[in-house]
C-alpha cells in the first residue's frame, strides 16, 4: 500500500474516533460533517481536468477538518505539481490531530478562524484552487454580531449583500473571492437549497456577475452525502474570471459526479430569469414545461397554518384539555398533523367539529395574565406550568404579548400538507385536503383560502368544492416538486409562495361549466 494509502486510512480512522467523542447535537450547531473519501476523490479528479495540464497547483481548503480534501490532492496531483497548500479549521478538537497528521507533508494547517484571517495580497501567493466543504451552520445559530460582520466582509470581498437568513457556508463561498487568483478554480461541496430560496439570490447573482460559473451537479435528494446529516448537496464549479457573452452552464443531476443520470447546457440568461435552479436539467428532452394561462395564486390566498411555538403544549387531546380543566371557551378544534390525519376529506359533524377519531383542539387566549389568574384559575396553572417548562422563552412566545397568545387563522376549506416524502400516501409527497369542518390548521399545512370570485362560484354551487378538490389533486407530483424544494434523505417542502406558482389550468377547466361567458372567466382574476 502506497504511503499516501496509509494515511488516508489513519485519517478515516482519526475522523470516526474524533467525531465519536462529540454529540450530534454539537456537530449539527457547528455543521461539522466530513467529506466521504469516495465523493472528496471525484471531486479533486474533476479538477484535475478543469485545471491546466502540469501548471502548479496552489491549494486551500478553507473549512479542512481532518484533511478530506488534501489527502485527495495528494492521490490526484503528482507531487511536482502541488506548489502550495494552506487549511483552516477552526475547531482545535480536529484542527490539532490533523495537524499531527499532516506533520510530514506541505499542508500547512492554520488553526483559525478563516472568516477572521487576511488574505493574500500578492496575486502570485493566492490560491488557483480552492475546494471546500463549509461548514453548514444555520443562521440561527449565528450571532447578530457575527452576521452583521460576516455581511460587511462579503460585500466587501464580492460586492454583495447576503441576507440575515443565509447560512455560515455562503458566506464563506463568498470571502474566497478574496482569495481566488484571477482565472483560479473553486469548487464547493455545499446544500442544493441555495438554487431555489430568497436568501439564495444574493449567491447566485455572484455566481452569475463575478465569476464564471462552470457546472452544478445536484446529487438526488434520496442519495445522502453525509451519512449523519440530512442535506441535499450540490457541488458548485467556478472559475474567477467574467462570463462571456453567451456563456452556458452545465447542470447536472443525479448519480455520481463524474457519471450524472442527467445533464443540460442552461445559458446564464436563463439562469437569471429562472428563480429556481433546481428545474435544470429539465425534462422532455430539455425543453422548459410550458407555462400555465392560471397559477394558485390567482385564484386563493395561501397562507402557513398556525404556528404555536410549541406545538405539544398548545394543541391538546379531548383527554388533556379535561385533564387540566381547561375552559370550553378558550380551546377551538385544530387539524391534526399530515401523520396521524388518515382522509383527505374531512367530514364535519353537527357542531363543525370534525369526524376524526384523533380529535385536538387549539389552546387559544388573548385575555391578559391578570385577568386569567383572577378567572379561570386551571387555566392561570396550565399557564404557570408553561412557563416552569420554559415554554414563555421560546421564539414565538417571547415575541407575543401575552406569550400565550395565537394567531387568528380561520378554517380554510383547502389545504395543502407543507412537506412530504415520494413514496407516500400513493407515492405523492403532498396532499391537498378538502376541509368541511370548523377546525383550523397547524403550521405543517397550508390553508388556500379561496379569493372572492371563486368563493362566490363555489358558494353558488357547493358541488363545485369537492371538483375544485380534485382538480388540485390532479397536479402531478412533478410539477409540485419542481416547485418546492428538497433536503436530504428525500424530503420535499412547499412555502406559500411556491405553492402559488403551481399551475390552476386544470380547476378553470372544471370552473367552465358554470361560467357562462368568456368574461366571466377574466372576471375570476380581477382582469
Amino acid at each position: 500500500m502506497a504511503a499516501i494509502d496509509l494515511v488516508e486510512t489513519a485519517r478515516l480512522e482519526l475522523q470516526s474516533a474524533l467525531d465519536a467523542t462529540k454529540t450530534q447535537a454539537e456537530r449539527n450547531r457547528l455543521g461539522q460533517f466530513a467529506t466521504p473519501p469516495l465523493l472528496a476523490s471525484e471531486i479533486l479528479e474533476y479538477a484535475h481536468s478543469l485545471l491546466p495540464p502540469a501548471a502548479p497547483v496552489r491549494f486551500l481548503d478553507p473549512a479542512v477538518g481532518t484533511g478530506s480534501f488534501y489527502s485527495a490532492l495528494l492521490r490526484t496531483f503528482e507531487p511536482s505539481r502541488i506548489a502550495d497548500a494552506h487549511g483552516y479549521e477552526i475547531d482545535p478538537h480536529y484542527g490539532r490531530e490533523a495537524i499531527k497528521l499532516w506533520q510530514d507533508t506541505s499542508l500547512r494547517l492554520h488553526l483559525a478562524d478563516f472568516t477572521r484571517a487576511t488574505p493574500p495580497e500578492p496575486e502570485a501567493a493566492k490560491p488557483n484552487l480552492i475546494v471546500c466543504n463549509p461548514p453548514y451552520v444555520r443562521h440561527h445559530h449565528l450571532a447578530a454580531a457575527d452576521k452583521a460582520r460576516l455581511q460587511r466582509l462579503v460585500h466587501h470581498a464580492a460586492g454583495v449583500r447576503l441576507s440575515g437568513l443565509a447560512g455560515l457556508y455562503c458566506y464563506f463561498l463568498c470571502l474566497c473571492h478574496a482569495w481566488l487568483a484571477e482565472d483560479g478554480l473553486a469548487g464547493w461541496l455545499i446544500p442544493s437549497e441555495f438554487m431555489d430560496v430568497n436568501y439564495g439570490h444574493a449567491v447566485k447573482h455572484y455566481l452569475l456577475h463575478r465569476v464564471t460559473l462552470l457546472r452544478i451537479h445536484r446529487f438526488a435528494p434520496e442519495d445522502v452525502q453525509f451519512g449523519d446529516a440530512l442535506v441535499s448537496s450540490a457541488v458548485v464549479w467556478y472559475r474567477k474570471a467574467a462570463p462571456p457573452a453567451g456563456h452556458a452552464v452545465e447542470l447536472t443531476y443525479g448519480g455520481r459526479l463524474t457519471s450524472p443520470l442527467a445533464s443540460q447546457l442552461v445559458t446564464t440568461d436563463t439562469l437569471r430569469r429562472s428563480p429556481k435552479w433546481t428545474r435544470y436539467p429539465a425534462p422532455h428532452n430539455g425543453h422548459e414545461i410550458a407555462r400555465p394561462h392560471a397559477r394558485l395564486g390567482d385564484l386563493f390566498d395561501i397562507k402557513r397554518g398556525i404556528a404555536t411555538g410549541a406545538n405539544d403544549y398548545f394543541i391538546l387531546s379531548p383527554e388533556q384539555v379535561h385533564e387540566y380543566d381547561i375552559p370550553r371557551e378558550f380551546v377551538r378544534p385544530i387539524l391534526p398533523s399530515a401523520h396521524h390525519l388518515p382522509v383527505d376529506e374531512v367530514e364535519a359533524d353537527e357542531n363543525g367539529e370534525p369526524r376524526l377519531d384523533c380529535k385536538r383542539y387549539l389552546l387559544a387566549c388573548s385575555l391578559p395574565d391578570t385577568e386569567v389568574r383572577a378567572r379561570y384559575p386551571s387555566l392561570w396553572a396550565y399557564y404557570q406550568w408553561g412557563k416552569e417548562r420554559g415554554i414563555s422563552e421560546r421564539y414565538l412566545c417571547l415575541h407575543r404579548s401575552p406569550w400565550y397568545a395565537q394567531e387568528n387563522r380561520l378554517p380554510a376549506m383547502f389545504l395543502c400538507t407543507y412537506m412530504g416524502r415520494q413514496g407516500t400516501k400513493s407515492t405523492k409527497p403532498f396532499r391537498f385536503i378538502l376541509n368541511h369542518s370548523q377546525a383550523t390548521a397547524p403550521n405543517v399545512y397550508l390553508m388556500l383560502y379561496p379569493k372572492p370570485p371563486l368563493l362566490r362560484v363555489l358558494k353558488a354551487d357547493p358541488s363545485k368544492q369537492r371538483a375544485v378538490w380534485r382538480a388540485l389533486g390532479q397536479i402531478t407530483p412533478q410539477v409540485l416538486l419542481r416547485e418546492g424544494r428538497v433536503y436530504g434523505g428525500g424530503l420535499y417542502k412547499m412555502e406559500p409562495r411556491e405553492l402559488g406558482n403551481a399551475p390552476a389550468d386544470a380547476i378553470l377547466a372544471t370552473l367552465n361549466g358554470v361560467l357562462n361567458e368568456p368574461s366571466a372567466q377574466m372576471a375570476l382574476f380581477g382582469e
